[in-house]
């Protein structure tokens, strides 16, 4: 499972402060060294373990935590609360207009599950929120991505539209969206190409799309299994598309962890959904302050 590395070395790291009667510089010292090493090893970006180490060193070195009757504890609950800070302080949902149709761009590279995610988030806000989502297939690069997506619709009963491989991807976003209007649909989810790498073919595309459909989120799908790769994915992507949110996927693999914990301290991109599984149900919003509880 990712960051169960992370986790045992955090502990360790912790242990040996809270067992401590009195807090020292000294000791102060040698369990940042700790979380240090336990942070790059499960790789973090250095830039972020840096900013991190001096956040907590200047909370944990203040007159209220060292005169405190149980400083090892405050400690700790410095470290997990910088991490919710790296992770964001709070959940952050889909952006729902007041009025009129809701649009959701998926966009990422081929192979993040980017289709089976566009397909668990509109079951997650078909049972959970109540809302009556569209999935729209402008996927037509990858051979199969338009049946994939229906088979998945089909199960979970949202509809697919499509216009089959041989319609332009723009042409689909077009249409899908006058369709969605006539049939009373309050969310259309646009799952578009991905490619083994960015390209300008693939910008143009979503950048054409996106002056089509003005979505009120554009989804970054990224695997957890990447490592630091995801920070530069999602920076290369948020600066050509200004990316709202992104889909963490394959969590429950045996991933460092480190580029999750990266990805949204240098994008300043949230993290709306995570995906810890193979499951159409395996997926939900995310909650930062449960994610630092389970590190």
């Amino acid at each position: 499972m990712a960051f169960e590395s992370l986790t045992n070395r955090l502990s360790k790291a912790l242990k040996n402060i809270t067992g401590k009667g009195k807090l020292t510089e000294a000791n102060m010292n040698e369990m940042l060294r700790e979380v240090r090493m336990s942070l790059l090893e499960a790789d973090v970006n250095y830039r972020v373990v840096k900013d991190f180490i001096e956040h907590v060193k200047i909370k944990a070195m203040g007159v209220e935590v060292m005169s405190s009757l149980n400083p090892g504890q405050m400690v700790v609950k410095i470290v997990h609360d910088e991490i919710v800070e790296l992770l964001g302080t709070q959940e952050q949902g889909l952006n729902y207009k007041t009025a009129g149709i809701t649009t959701v761009m998926m966009v990422g590279l081929q192979g993040t599950g980017k289709t089976t995610a566009a397909a668990k988030i509109a079951n997650v806000i078909r049972k959970k929120q109540s809302r009556k989502p569209l999935l729209v297939a402008c996927d037509l690069i990858r051979p199969a991505a338009v049946e994939q997506l229906k088979t998945l619709g089909a199960s979970i009963d949202v509809e697919v539209f499509s216009l089959g491989i041989e319609t332009p991807a723009l042409t689909t976003a077009k249409k899908a969206l006058e369709y969605a209007q006539e049939q009373g649909y309050d969310t259309v989810i646009f799952d578009t190409a991905g490619r083994l790498h960015i390209d300008e073919e693939l910008m143009q595309e979503l950048a054409d799309i996106k002056a089509a459909v003005h979505p009120d989120d554009i989804l970054l799908t990224v695997d957890a299994m990447t490592g630091q790769d995801i920070v530069n994915v999602a920076q290369s992507f948020h600066d050509q598309l200004a990316v709202t949110g992104l889909v963490l996927t394959k969590l429950d693999g045996d991933a460092r962890g480190g580029g999750v914990l990266s990805v949204r301290a240098i994008t300043q991109v949230p993290v709306k959904f995570v995906g810890l599984g193979e499951k159409i149900d395996d997926l939900d919003i995310f909650y930062p302050e449960r994610m630092a509880d389970r590190i």
